[in-house]
């Protein structure tokens, strides 16, 4: 094939795969999914100190927050399904005492008093 014939053909292929790459695109837009009912965490600190407050799943602590003393906190859990069955911990932020609760399923808004 002589060179000028390549050089065409080159061309017209280059030419048909830029018309092809800008040409129109199919776009779908959507709203986002719907998310699943919110699990949350009322802790009720009754001491006169912070506590950090963890979700414990599997023997793996998951930091949620710290709550002031006295102080009534709503804390959302994200990341964890609903019926999932975990512990929950706060420590105190001198870290001196820690307080539990186990076999706890996540679902709708649970209490964790401290003290």
């Amino acid at each position: 094939m002589p060179r000028s014939m390549r050089a065409v053909f080159s061309a017209l292929v280059v030419g048909a795969a830029t018309i092809t790459a800008c040409g129109p695109r199919k776009a779908e837009v959507r709203t986002a999914p719907a998310t699943a009912s919110q699990v949350t965490i009322e802790v009720q600190n009754k001491l006169t100190q912070g506590v950090n407050v963890y979700i414990v799943q599997n023997g793996n602590k998951t930091f949620l927050r710290q709550v002031n003393a006295s102080t009534t906190v709503q804390v959302p859990v994200q990341g964890i399904p609903t019926g999932t069955t975990v512990g929950l911990e706060a420590t105190t932020v001198d870290g001196v005492r820690t307080y539990t609760r186990a076999n706890v399923t996540l679902s709708g808004n649970i209490v964790f008093p401290l003290p």
